[in-house]
């Protein structure tokens, strides 16, 4: 099978169900965000650190690739409902605890701070950004199930508190915003 199908070649792109629309439609808009996030942390998990502290959480962003498999499948779904779910409150929940955790070991922020440090914090921090806009089309296209909304929510929260654990584990400063 050729990996090129010259079907999308005039602006238009096959949705689930077998409909075309534009390549800019608001639904098509939204599942590329999603697939930008996982190829972001692809590019993230290629900088993890080795050693026995990074593996969970390896397996943890490995997680998250295999949800937004499903949360892009939903929606390029032109028959899903927010009644459909892709995922499950679990999964939100699993976020929520993960954040608890590595939270718990990182100082208090006290003032907002600049992202960057370690080369896995960076791709973690850039990857949040992508989350962020991406739950940004995800709420344009209005047709979202509440799951998905609440998980993208809870996943940028995820991403800024592992960028910062990992600054910290790897004993990497974090830089304070000072204003203009």
């Amino acid at each position: 099978m050729r990996i090129y199908t010259k079907t999308g070649d005039a602006g238009k792109t096959g949705l689930r169900g077998g409909s075309r629309v534009s390549k800019n439609h608001p639904r098509v808009r939204a599942y590329g965000e999603i697939d930008e996030l996982n190829a972001c942390l692809g590019q993230a998990l290629a900088e993890l650190p080795p050693g026995d502290d990074f593996s969970p959480m390896g397996s943890l962003l490995t997680g998250v690739q295999n949800s937004l498999f499903a949360i892009g499948a939903e929606l390029a779904d032109p028959e899903s409902s927010p009644s459909r779910k892709s995922l499950d409150a679990a999964e939100t929940k699993n976020l929520e605890k993960a954040i608890d955790a590595y939270t718990q070991p990182v100082p208090v922020l006290k003032t907002f701070i600049l992202p960057g440090g370690a080369r896995f914090a960076g791709a973690l921090h850039a990857a949040r950004c992508v989350c962020r806009r991406a739950e940004r089309e995800v709420v344009a296209l209005g047709k979202a199930s509440p799951s998905i909304l609440s998980y993208l929510n809870r996943l940028s929260d995820l991403l800024f508190t592992l960028a910062r654990w990992v600054n910290y584990k790897l004993n990497f400063p974090e830089t304070p915003w000072t204003g203009k």
